[in-house]
């Protein structure tokens, strides 16, 4: 089975997109556009102290009445997040992300964020991993029959 290793693999040298605290809604929205992505990490200097998502936005400006202009993100962003490690396992990080409702896992290396995972990072692993194992099925049922 793929691990978050094998996942951060693929994004190797690319650092987590990343906003502070102290910027305003729009501003992660307008970086999230950008760099096409659902979530963003949250910084308070050099500490990652939250995630804000297109999920926090929704529910936490839209439906609330506030304006993204003048909202800091520090006020709608997902404090606690779900963490997870480079060992974990990509079905582990299915696993966690259909428990507690959430599309990204911030990934902590000896006690350090190393990366960011999104539930399409973890669907395009299982989708290889599906292929791969159809594929070796075939392989394995057309030798057989050949030996017949």
């Amino acid at each position: 089975m793929p691990t978050v290793r094998d996942l951060m693999k693929k994004k190797e040298g690319k650092s987590p997109i990343s906003v502070a605290s102290t910027d305003t809604v729009f501003h992660a929205l307008e970086v999230m556009a950008q760099h096409n992505i659902g979530a963003v990490l949250v910084t308070e200097g050099d500490r990652y102290v939250g995630i804000f998502s297109e999920r926090d936005y929704a529910r936490k400006i839209i439906l609330k009445g506030l304006e993204s202009k003048k909202t800091p993100v520090s006020e709608i962003m997902t404090r606690e997040m779900i963490t997870v490690t480079p060992t974990t396992t990509v079905e582990q990080c299915m696993e966690l992300m259909t428990k507690y409702h959430v599309r990204h896992l911030p990934v902590v290396e000896e006690g350090r964020l190393a990366s960011l995972i999104s539930i399409g990072d973890v669907v395009h692993s299982i989708i290889a991993e599906q292929k791969s194992y159809i594929e070796n099925l075939e392989e394995y049922i057309h030798g057989t029959s050949i030996l017949r």
